[in-house]
């Protein structure tokens, strides 16, 4: 049964659409649409119909199949041919100009377009020291990717003539169909395993000898990842265009994601620096001074105030000791010293009377001796909290499953039917 051909229809509104003579170049047609899209776009005050339009029109236009149609038989025999269809004009605007100048726009940069489809990204986790992040460095690294054959510029092929997939008609992809239950199916959409979703099959003769008909070929490339000074844990450095090429697609970027390794005195909270600091009792009451190795090899000379006594788990501040900040590093954060007080297990009592003869008095019971040889006397001993709190948590769970099991297990309320 032969398909009738369709009747010519008016095939001059698209080229008046764009303002073009119907001899008009790709380049011109671009052109064109361009000028008059940015002018019609909504989010600029633009007529959204008219926006539409153009839209519509370069679509068509552009592609030299759909032009060809439309010359012959007009808007009418496309409409057929496409299901009275069409894509969205703002997918289409995205695409042409790859990504969006407005801020109302979807984000992207990818369209339904098959030319503009995007290749994905390909993210490397990359490993620094917290000495790295505070002076700042750069590595250079070797990675291999996909690059478009020099050879057959991407064709596949040594005639750049390529047939259609019968696997998959052209698509790139398999629909298939599974019973998942009763009365249940469920479409399974994959890559064509005979053309490897490209859509095309290359004869083995015409095969480029280059790349054997893959389009792509690898290569290695050294990339220098500059790591700025005040750079965070998990912040992206992106080398944009540099992923994976393919033809008829935007290459996809290199991203590379920081991950910072711990350190072993300091830590880091945005862009303050703190450090864990240990003094004797001696040093808490009558004063120190130690030196404190800093991320960049400075030595930091650390020392307390005539008299001043530190108390345990207090915190002292340095001013812009701390980390740079990101993209400002003559700025910095501060670096905060938490001390510790390390007490001595026992005292003899030629030590405690030394000690008692410069320190204040210490502060009387309130009661006579005779009151006090009535009191009870008690002993002290030493308390893990942690380890304390477990085992009464462990007691109160065996107490509990054991009055289940006098009860009989959990009890049910009952209903009695009259």
């Amino acid at each position: 049964m032969f398909a009738r051909a369709p009747k010519k229809s008016d095939n001059t509104k698209y080229y008046e659409v764009l303002g073009v003579p119907k001899n008009a170049s790709q380049e011109d047609l671009k052109k064109a649409y361009r000028k008059a899209a940015i002018k019609n776009h909504p989010d600029k005050g633009g007529d959204p119909e008219k926006f539409k339009e153009l839209a519509q029109a370069y679509e068509v236009l552009s592609d030299p199949e759909k032009r060809d149609i439309y010359d012959t038989y007009g808007e009418d025999a496309l409409k057929e041919g496409m299901g009275g269809g069409g894509g969205d004009p703002f997918d289409l605007f995205q695409s042409f100009f790859g990504g969006s100048p407005f801020g109302g726009m979807k984000a992207g940069g990818s369209s339904r377009g098959r030319r503009q489809r995007r290749g994905e990204d390909v993210i490397h986790p990359l490993k620094v020291s917290l000495e790295d992040l505070y002076n700042g460095t750069s590595k250079k690294l070797s990675l291999s990717r996909n690059v478009i054959c020099s050879k057959c510029k991407g064709k596949g092929s040594k005639s750049g003539a390529s047939m259609k997939c019968a696997g998959c008609q052209g698509s790139g992809v398999k629909v298939t169909i599974r019973q998942v239950g009763p009365s249940m199916i469920q479409q399974v959409q994959q890559h064509c395993n005979e053309c490897r979703g490209s859509g095309e099959i290359i004869n083995e003769k015409d095969r480029c000898p280059q790349c054997k008909g893959e389009k792509v070929v690898q290569d290695k490339k050294v990339l220098e990842v500059v790591v700025e000074k005040g750079m965070q844990n998990g912040q992206k450095i992106t080398f944009a265009g540099e992923a994976d090429e393919a033809p008829d697609m935007v290459t996809g970027d290199i991203v590379f994601v920081l991950q910072v390794k711990e350190h072993p005195r300091f830590k880091r909270k945005g862009d303050d620096l703190f450090v864990e600091h240990t003094l004797s009792l001696t040093e808490a009451l009558c004063g120190f001074q130690f030196v404190l190795t800093h991320l960049d090899n400075r030595q930091l000379l650390i020392k307390s105030q005539p008299g001043e006594v530190i108390k345990p788990e207090q915190f002292k501040a340095i001013d812009d000791e701390g980390m740079p900040m990101y993209q400002r590093p003559f700025m910095k954060g501060k670096l905060y010293i938490h001390f510790n007080i390390d007490f001595p297990d026992s005292l003899t009592p030629e030590q405690c009377k030394t000690i008692e003869s410069v320190l204040p008095p210490r502060p009387s019971v309130g009661l006579t001796d005779m009151e006090l040889d009535e009191c009870e006397e008690t002993t002290l001993h030493d308390v893990n909290m942690e380890e304390e709190m477990r085992r009464k948590q462990s007691q109160a769970q065996e107490a509990y499953e054991e009055d289940e099991e006098h009860m009989g297990g959990p009890q049910r309320v009952q209903c009695a039917q009259q």
